[in-house]
C-alpha cells in the first residue's frame, strides 16, 4: 500500500517535471531559432547554412524604417508606461483598500483590453480620435500621443495586477499605525505602503513597457503614412523580402526585452513579486 502511494507519486512528480520541461522548451525553442537564424551567412535560408555572419545585424542599422521605427516604438512605450502607471496606481490603492459599490465592476472594465481584442480597441479609438479631430480639431490620429493612449489600455490589465496582488500582500496594520501617529490617508500610502509595493510597481513598468513596445495590431490602425513602429517596420519588410535581416531585428528586440529583465531584476526580484 505505501509502497504503491510513493510510486504513484514519484510518477506523478517525473510527469509534471517533464511538462514543465517541454512547456519551456515549446517557449524557447522560437526564441532560440530566430537567433540562430539571424548569423545565418546566406541569404535566402536554408539548413544547413552555408557559413556565419553578423552582415544582417549591419543591416539592420541601415535599414531607416528600422531606425525611426524603434525610435516610434520606444517613445510610445515609455509615454504609454507612464501614463499606466498614473492610472493603475491609484486604482489598485482603491479597489485594494475601499469599499464600493461597483468596485468588482470597475475592476472588470480596467481588466477588460485582456479580453477584447486589440483590433477592436484599434478599430474603437480611431474612429474616437477621427471624430475628436473633426470636432475639435486636434490633430490626434497618427500622434505620438495617440498611440501613447491606445497603448496604455493595454498596459493597464498588466499594471492593476502586479500592483494589486502586491498591495493585498501588504499589512493593513503598518498603515493603521502611520495613521495612528498623525498621518493622514494620502501620506500613510505614499510614504508607507507605496515603498513597501515598490517591487511590483518596477514590475508593472516593465511589463507594460514590453506589451507596448511589440504592439502590432492596435499600432497599425492608429499610424499615418510615413509613420512606423518598429513591428510595423518588421511586418512592411517581410512584404517585399525574406532574409535573416528581420531575424536579425527581432534578436535585437529579444536583447532589449531581456537587458530590461535583468537590470529591472537587478534591484528588484521579479520572483518575489510573481510569487506574491
Amino acid at each position: 500500500m505505501v509502497r504503491g502511494l510513493l510510486l504513484r507519486e514519484r510518477v506523478g512528480r517525473v510527469t509534471f517535471q517533464a511538462a514543465v520541461g517541454a512547456a519551456f522548451v515549446f517557449m524557447v525553442l522560437p526564441i532560440a531559432l530566430v537567433l540562430w537564424l539571424s548569423f545565418f551567412a546566406n541569404e535566402i535560408l536554408s539548413l544547413p547554412p552555408e557559413g556565419y555572419s553578423l552582415r544582417w545585424y549591419r543591416e539592420v542599422f541601415a535599414q531607416r524604417q528600422f531606425i525611426n521605427g524603434f525610435r516610434t516604438s520606444l517613445n510610445v512605450a515609455l509615454l504609454a508606461t507612464v501614463c499606466g502607471l498614473l492610472v493603475t496606481t491609484p486604482a489598485s490603492f482603491a479597489l485594494a483598500r475601499a469599499r464600493f459599490r461597483g468596485r468588482e465592476a470597475l475592476f472588470q472594465l480596467l481588466m477588460s483590453p485582456l479580453i477584447v481584442p486589440a483590433i477592436v480597441i484599434g478599430t474603437g479609438l480611431y474612429m474616437s480620435f477621427v471624430e475628436l479631430e473633426i470636432l475639435t480639431g486636434f490633430p490626434v490620429v497618427g500622434s505620438v500621443w495617440g498611440l501613447a493612449i491606445g497603448h496604455t489600455l493595454i498596459t493597464i490589465p498588466w499594471g492593476m495586477r502586479l500592483i494589486t496582488a502586491n498591495l493585498v500582500g501588504v499589512d493593513r496594520s503598518v498603515e493603521e499605525a502611520a495613521q495612528s501617529l498623525g498621518a493622514s490617508p494620502l501620506v500613510a500610502a505614499l510614504k508607507v505602503t507605496l515603498p513597501l509595493i515598490w517591487p511590483g510597481v518596477v514590475a508593472a513598468a516593465l511589463f507594460s513597457f514590453v506589451v507596448s513596445f511589440g504592439n502590432l495590431e492596435i499600432s497599425l490602425l492608429l499610424v499615418t503614412p510615413g509613420q512606423t513602429t518598429l513591428p510595423i517596420a518588421i511586418l512592411q519588410y517581410l512584404e517585399w523580402k525574406i532574409d535573416p535581416t528581420i531575424a536579425a531585428a527581432s534578436a535585437l528586440q529579444i536583447a532589449i526585452v531581456g537587458a530590461g529583465l535583468l537590470l529591472t531584476d537587478r534591484f528588484v526580484s521579479l520572483t518575489k513579486v510573481v510569487q506574491r
